[in-house]
C-alpha cells in the first residue's frame, strides 16, 4: 500500500471495502488494479461441443418386441439418433432404464458413453458347479443356509466382517487417478460382498442336458449362482466420468443422458481404463464369493461359469471397429457361454452364442422387469412373496417384495424370443436364495 502512506487509516479501509464490494470497477485501476483481480471471481472456461441428433433413428433389431414396454423402445430410438451411433439392438427383456434401455445394445463410433455403461460397471454373473446331488442338497439344507449368512453380504453400509485377499486390489489402475487413489480403500471394504436390488448369491442344481458345453454327464448337480457388480467403485467411477461427459459433450435436453467421450481424448482413456478396472474388481468379488461359499462347505468346484453385463466392448462388426455397450445383456458371440437368470423360482440358463449379428453377438441378461420396484411395492406384499417361495420349495434369506417373481417376465417367453442367439445346454433352478433386505 506504498501508494497511499499519506491518507489517513479510515479512509483506506473505506477504500479497501469499495475495491471488495465492487472489484470490477477498479480492475483497470493502475494502482488498486492488482488487489481488485484478486477479489475477481476466476471461471474457468470449460470446452465443450454441441451435437444435433439425426432426425430419424437408424433401423435396429428388436428380439420379443411385443413384450416390451413402449418407454424402452423410445428411449432405443432416441440413442439410434446419436451421430456417432453405427448399430443397435434390443434383447427380449428390455424395459425402460436410465440413459440407454435395460436390455439395449449399441455399437458406437469410437466413443464411450458412461450411461450406456450404467451406475453398476461390470455387474455380471457367476456359476459355480459341484461334483454334488440333489440329495445332498436337501440333508445339508441348514448347513448351506448357514453358509449364506456367514460367508455373503448385502448392502450399500460395508462388507464382510474378515479381511479379503485378491490380487485386483494391488493394481497399479489405482495409483493412475485421483479418483482410483480415493477409492481404493473402498475397494478393499467392499470386496466379496454385493448390492442390493435384483443382486443375489443362491445354492440351486443345475440340470445339464446331454452333450452339454461343460463336458459333464447329464443330470443334476449342486451349484452356487450370483449376481452382482462393483460396488461403490463402479458407481463413483460412473458418476465422476458421467458428469464430464455432460458437461463436454451437448446434446439436446431429451439426449443428454447419452453423452459421449471420445476414445481419442485423455478423459476418454481415463474412463476406459477406469471402467475395465471396475469390471475386474465385479469378477473379483464373485471370485471370493464363490471361494468363501465353497470353502463353508469343503468342497471345490468342477466348474465354473461366468460373464459381464453393463459394460463395454471394443469389438468388431461388419469389417469396422465400435465400442459395443451392452447394458443388461449378454455376450452372445459364437461359442461364448454365459448364464441367463430367471426370478427365484423360475429356472435361469446356461447358454451358448451363437453369434448372431442382428443382436450384436448378445442375448438377454436375465427375463426383465414387468413391473417396476415401485409398482411391485403397490400392488405385491411380503407375505403372499412368502407363501409363493413356500409351495415352490425355496427359502429367502434377506430379500424385499421389488422381487418378487410377479414383477419379472415370463423367462421361457423371453427364452423362446431369442432362439436364434443362443443355445441352451442347460437349467439352474433357485433353492436358497440370499438378497439384500432393504
Amino acid at each position: 500500500m506504498r501508494h497511499f502512506k499519506h491518507i489517513a487509516k479510515e479512509e483506506i479501509l473505506e477504500m479497501l471495502s469499495f475495491v471488495k464490494d465492487s472489484p470490477d470497477e477498479y480492475i483497470n485501476d493502475e494502482k488498486l488494479g492488482p488487489l481488485a483481480s484478486t477479489f475477481v471471481t476466476k471461471v474457468k472456461a470449460k470446452s465443450f461441443k454441441s451435437y444435433e441428433l439425426l432426425e430419424e433413428p437408424s433401423l435396429y433389431k428388436i428380439f420379443g418386441g411385443k413384450d416390451i414396454d413402449g418407454n424402452a423402445k423410445r428411449q432405443m430410438d432416441l440413442a439410434m439418433r446419436l451421430p456417432i451411433t453405427i448399430q443397435g439392438a434390443l434383447m427380449p427383456d428390455a424395459h425402460t432404464g436410465y440413459g440407454l434401455p435395460v436390455g439395449g445394445v449399441l455399437a458406437a463410433d469410437n466413443a464411450v458413453i458412461p450411461y450406456a455403461v450404467g451406475v453398476d460397471i461390470g455387474c455380471r454373473m457367476a456359476l459355480s458347479v459341484f461334483d454334488l446331488s440333489e440329495k445332498y442338497l436337501q440333508m445339508n439344507a441348514y448347513h448351506l443356509k448357514k453358509a449364506l449368512g456367514e460367508f455373503t453380504h448385502f448392502g450399500m453400509d460395508g462388507g464382510l466382517a474378515f479381511a479379503q485377499e485378491h490380487e485386483i486390489l494391488d493394481r497399479n489402475e489405482f495409483q493412475n487417478t485421483d479418483l482410483l487413489k480415493k477409492l481404493h480403500g473402498k475397494a478393499v471394504k467392499q470386496l466379496g460382498s454385493s448390492g442390493g436390488g435384483n443382486h443375489f448369491v443362491e445354492f440351486g442344481l443345475l440340470e445339464l442336458c446331454p452333450d452339454n458345453i461343460l463336458d459333464l454327464p447329464e443330470g443334476k448337480y449342486l451349484a452356487i449362482l450370483s449376481h452382482s457388480g462393483s460396488r461403490g467403485l463402479g458407481a463413483e467411477i460412473a458418476k465422476h466420468y458421467m458428469k464430464i461427459a455432460m458437461d463436454t459433450c451437448k446434446l439436446p435436453k431429451e439426449a443428454q443422458h447419452l453423452a459421449w467421450l471420445s476414445l481419442e481424448s485423455a478423459v476418454g482413456q481415463e474412463y476406459w481404463e477406469s471402467m475395465n478396472l471396475a469390471g475386474d474388481y465385479a469378477s473379483a468379488c464373485h471370485d471370493r464369493i464363490h471361494y468363501n461359499l465353497a470353502k463353508a462347505i469343503g468342497e471345490k468346484p468342477i466348474a465354473r461359469v461366468e460373464n459381464h453385463h453393463n459394460f463395454a466392448w471394443e469389438e468388431w462388426q461388419n469389417d469396422q471397429k465400435v465400442i459395443v455397450h451392452r447394458k443388461g445383456a449378454t455376450p452372445a458371440s459364437k461359442g461364448a457361454l454365459g448364464i441367463i437368470p430367471g426370478n427365484m423360482i423360475s429356472p435361469g440358463f446356461l447358454v451358448v452364442g451363437k453369434g448372431n449379428s442382428d443382436s450384436l453377438n448378445s442375448a438377454s441378461h436375465g427375463a426383465g422387469r414387468r413391473l417396476s420396484r415401485g409398482g411391485a411395492r403397490e400392488t405385491f406384499t411380503m407375505s403372499s412373496l412368502k407363501k409363493q417361495l413356500s409351495s415352490a420349495g425355496v427359502t429367502l434369506l434377506g430379500g424385499t417384495v421389488e422381487e418378487t417373481p410377479q414383477a419379472y417376465k415370463d423367462i421361457e417367453k423371453v427364452m423362446a424370443a431369442q432362439h436364434s442367439l443362443v443355445d441352451v445346454h442347460g437349467k439352474f433352478f433357485p433353492k436358497i436364495v440370499r438378497m439384500n433386505k432393504e
